[in-house]
């Protein structure tokens, strides 16, 4: 079989979903119910659009900032639909990787296995080091104190040392999922219940304050600046893929996966405009400062209401909430490594199972380690566009992985099928290549380089331990 022939050669789909479940030691345990995957779903995504990064979009795209939410979650919808779909039919922890293994071949699953890596592992960096931000702000409101700028901030910051807070939500949430999948849902859902109890609240205050006024002009950086915007926003949906991750943990993966992804994008999108909605109508968008905006919910909420109560309670949702992001995210990256352990193009270690755990030890471990030193090193802004161009490459593949999944195999069944096929993993695709375009150059680079590694680790590692390159040798 020729080099070419290697690469671009596809695991079948049956043995995927057989293999399922199964890694060295012991196996996973299916626990998780619809509701749990449509909660674990807006847990990874509800938070790191608004808590976070909301304060840094508004400046771009001005009131407008309302449409970029709504661009981005149009763009997220028909690559939702698509995860739906194939979630349905391959319904195992690799998401988009183990997809595009049975769709484009192996050298295209390593790719959108080594973005995903970009896109999980940077995506939770980024909220932890927003964690600290509204932990200053909760403490500062209570207490009247705030944690040093040294042990909250990342270098290059003002007075920046190293995110310890940061550090500490990781190694927080990654004790909470070495004790279980199950016991991981359950913390999950009290996190996200709390998480929109304290949105909504941050609704209900901020719209007292609402101007009209506030809201003209409402593009004043044009199409370019709502663009802009949902560049920058579009990692806050990249939860709803999380419930792919949860496979092999599901109960009835093929009828509930489908509906989680689903159900949590249409969640997360109407509680995203109406908070920004809400922060826009009360607060002039020239008031929003692109260089301290981490906590700005509490700022807005305050403002509003003239006292400090409102962002007490804000700062306190985001501490609480926050967490599941974190928590939701380095599941769904240990899931997708185990897979490709499995597979054999990352180490055998990432695929061990704890017999009484029924989790996979190690690889927890080895991710909170990598993304504790990431959190505490490297400022939120760049985390963020890295992680988009990460994701809009991984969406578009699944995209493309549908049409070829649906022309190759036809009789496969599926539990989900995208409506209005083929113009909708089309207009998919394109959506994402769109909202790339978007991305600065320096995010391009940066992309093109972690490519660059990311190859040269597949041929120096994965292309000699692929277990279906061994079978062909």
């Amino acid at each position: 079989m020729t080099l070419t022939r290697r690469l671009l050669r596809t695991k079948p789909t049956e043995r995927i979903v057989a293999e399922g479940g199964h890694g060295e030691g012991g196996e996973l345990r299916r626990t998780m119910s619809l509701w749990q995957l449509t909660l674990f779903s807006v847990g990874a995504t509800l938070g790191t659009g608004i808590f976070v990064i909301l304060g840094q979009a508004v400046p771009k795209a001005g009131p407008a900032v309302v449409l970029s939410f709504v661009l981005a979650a149009v763009t997220a919808l028909f690559s939702a639909l698509s995860y739906a779909e194939l979630a349905g039919t391959i319904p195992v922890s690799g998401s988009s990787y183990s997809y595009a293994y049975a769709t484009l071949g192996e050298l295209v699953a390593w790719i959108c296995g080594w973005c995903l890596m970009l896109e999980y592992a940077v995506s939770v960096a980024a909220v932890a080091v927003g964690w600290g931000e509204y932990l200053n702000s909760f403490l500062y409101s209570l207490f009247g104190f705030t944690l040093p700028d040294a042990i909250t901030r990342s270098p290059g910051q003002d007075g920046g040392v190293i995110n310890l807070t940061a550090i500490v939500i990781v190694l927080l949430t990654t004790w909470l999922l070495l004790h279980g999948a199950s016991e991981s849902a359950k913390a999950n859902a009290f996190f996200v219940l709390i998480k929109i109890a304290v949105l909504l609240f941050f609704c209900v205050v901020t719209f007292t304050a609402f101007e009209s006024g506030n809201l003209t002009p409402f593009a004043p950086l044009g199409v370019a600046g709502i663009t802009a915007a949902a560049s920058q926003v579009f990692f806050s949906y990249i939860g709803f893929d999380a419930a792919s991750t949860a496979g092999e943990e599901a109960k009835n993966p093929k009828r509930d996966l489908p509906l989680a992804i689903i159900l949590s994008l249409a969640i997360v999108t109407v509680v995203y405009v109406l908070v920004a909605l809400a922060a826009v109508g009360a607060m002039p968008w020239t008031e929003f400062d692109p260089d301290n905006t981490e906590a700005s919910l509490s700022y807005v909420a305050n403002l509003a209401l003239g006292a400090t109560w409102p962002g007490l309670i804000v700062s306190f949702g985001a501490v609480i909430a926050i967490a599941s992001v974190v928590l939701t995210v380095i599941y769904g990256q240990t899931r997708i490594l185990f897979a490709m352990s499995r597979d054999g193009l990352i180490p055998r270690v990432f695929q061990k199972v704890n017999p009484r755990r029924q989790v996979p030890v190690a690889n927890t471990l080895i991710v909170a380690g990598f993304i504790s030193v990431l959190a505490g090193l490297v400022p939120l802004g760049q985390l963020a566009e890295a992680t988009s161009i990460g994701t809009l490459f991984a969406f578009a593949i699944v995209n493309v992985g549908v049409l070829v999944l649906r022309y190759r195999s036809p009789e496969l069944p599926r539990s989900f099928r995208t409506p209005l096929f083929p113009v909708t993993p089309v207009l998919g695709a394109v959506m994402c290549v769109v909202v790339m375009a978007g991305l600065a150059g320096v995010t391009w680079l940066a992309f093109g380089l972690w490519m660059l590694v990311g190859l040269v680790c597949y041929f120096l590692y994965g292309y000699r331990h692929s277990r279906l390159n061994d079978e062909v040798r």
